[in-house]
């Protein structure tokens, strides 16, 4: 006989809980895309949008959400956080087209008689008439229980006495949140189980913060001790620490519970990358799922278990999230990882010349030097002294801004189709929005002229060190995407701009070096 699976809903908060981290702020058409992605592409189960009566741009943001909602038949998906105003918050929502309110109660006493300053009884009293009149309404109502690891670590018998006095009410979810992240697997293994047994009746949603680095451990315990739901961001966003990662939280649920869920793994990423761009929160590097380096081998013992045997793959595997492993060039290299990148760029190597690049590898490597795959064919053009790989070469430019005119670029650059041809020069000048899209425009232009198709501009990201002073040296690294495939060149310079057209550069040569290379193995 097959076992049922266990099946997990996800309420997905970032664009409530999510966007109390510092420095992040949705307009309303940035809610809308991400409501959209979470509820029809990466499948959730339900979202929470906003708080009731915060804003003028809450406001605008709840009203075109619910507006798409009601035209897709997602209303009953779309959750607003409200405040046990009896009907001030509930008329709000109302207004907006909302069919969904999460009432904001005191879960422990402490919040109750400081932040509140009433009595036990005057609050059951006061979310009871909020809850008549919410579903007077229409209004299907969830109960937060704000504070409630602190209340049961510290008064439970309150806690107990709030349920008890709730537990008859037209509650459809009770939301247990530990709002100061403090609690460890074991206690909420417990304090969820607990109330599970008491009350069968009942169903649970579990609210993880992160503040201990345990809020998808305390997620993953809350579903094994009978929480029916749990609460996720994308990426982790939250206030001080954060919350629960979707993805993570997830993957967890389908690899270590067996558990069952709605969402499309394949769009984890997407919605990640997405997040990452409107918030302005970069992802860390090291994050699980999501982050750069996550499926990057570099050890050459890992790259060459791989490639005998994959002995260093799991189940977590880039595939599932459409991403792909990748094997880093640096002091730890070896010569499979040397191979898989050649392998992708589509360059073939004797074994004498790959001996002498993979030298150079290890040489940059032990000076700190940070190597990627499309660093790649320049340390080959180095090490071999092919000048001929240079298809294009930048011979002059200038860049001039103003204030109240556009800035204007004028460039010049040495163009090299054929070995066997005289470089032809090229110029043209041009017009942009900034310094570095007019000089992209005037390259534009001339790679037009020559029938060269130019990769699409995906991301453009400047670092400088820490304490770096105005001389400081500029690192910039863009993001390009040519035929669906991603690739980063990165220039160093101690002007911006100039380090964006170094970049730029090494693009151009890499993408004519990659188009020539596959032209002579398709022969």
């Amino acid at each position: 006989m097959t076992q049922n699976r266990l099946k997990v809903e996800i309420m997905d908060t970032t664009l409530r809980d999510g966007e109390q981290m510092k420095g992040v702020s949705y307009s309303p058409e940035e809610k809308l895309i991400m409501a959209k992605m979470l509820l029809t592409e990466v499948h959730v189960d339900r979202i929470e949008i906003a708080s009731a009566r915060v804003s003028k741009g809450e406001e605008e943001a709840a009203e075109k959400v619910l507006e798409w909602a009601h035209e897709s038949g997602q209303t009953a998906k779309i959750e607003i956080l409200g405040f046990t105003d009896i009907r001030q918050s509930v008329d709000w929502i109302k207004a907006r087209g909302g069919e969904v309110i999460n009432l904001l109660t005191k879960g422990s006493l402490l919040h109750l008689t400081k932040q509140l300053k009433k009595t036990k009884e005057q609050h059951l009293h006061d979310i009871r008439e909020t809850v008549a009149y919410a579903r007077e309404q229409g209004l299907s109502v969830n109960i937060y229980l704000e504070d409630w690891s602190n209340g049961m670590l510290h008064s439970p018998d309150y806690v107990r006495f709030l349920l008890s006095g709730l537990k008859g009410e037209p509650v459809a979810r009770f939301m247990l949140p530990d709002t100061l992240g403090v609690l460890f697997p074991e206690q909420v293994s417990a304090f969820v189980g607990g109330w599970v047994k008491d009350y069968p009746e009942l169903f649970f949603d579990f609210h993880g913060h992160n503040d201990y680095g345990l809020a998808v451990a305390n997620s993953l315990a809350a579903i094994r001790s009978g929480a029916r739901a749990v609460h996720v961001t994308v990426n982790g966003m939250g206030e001080r620490a954060g919350n629960a990662a979707l993805d993570e939280t997830v993957i967890g649920i389908h690899d270590f519970l067996n558990g069952e869920t709605g969402i499309d793994e394949k769009q984890l990423y997407r919605i990640s990358q997405a997040v990452e761009i409107y918030s302005g929160i970069r992802i860390a590097f090291n994050k699980p799922m999501a982050g750069p380096n996550v499926f990057t081998q570099t050890a050459g013992i890992h790259a060459d278990g791989d490639r005998k045997g994959n002995l260093y793959v799991s189940r977590l595997s880039p595939e599932r999230f459409n991403r792909e492993r990748k094997y880093a060039l640096g002091k730890l290299s070896g010569r499979s990882n040397l191979e898989y990148n050649l392998k992708n760029i589509g360059i073939e190597l004797t074994d004498e010349q790959k001996k002498h690049v993979l030298e150079r590898i290890i040489q940059l490597g032990d000076r700190k030097e940070s190597i990627t795959e499309e660093d790649l064919p320049y340390i080959i053009a180095d090490v071999l002294e092919t000048p001929e790989e240079q298809t294009f070469q930048i011979l002059s430019f200038v860049v001039v801004s103003s204030m109240g005119l556009k800035p204007m670029a004028t460039v010049k650059l040495n163009y090299v189709k054929d070995s066997k041809q005289k470089p032809e020069e090229l110029e043209e000048s041009a017009q942009g929005d900034g310094g570095y899209d007019a000089f992209m425009n005037a390259i534009k232009t001339m790679c037009k002229r020559i029938q060269f198709p130019l990769p699409k501009l995906m991301d453009y990201k400047v670092t400088i060190p820490p304490g770096g002073k105005t001389d400081a040296l500029v690192q910039c690294s863009i993001t390009w995407v040519d035929e669906d495939k991603r690739f980063m060149t990165k220039g160093v310079h101690s002007d911006q701009v100039l380090a964006a057209i170094e970049a730029t550069q090494k693009m151009l040569n890499l993408v004519a070096l990659q188009r020539r290379q596959g032209r002579q193995m398709n022969r």
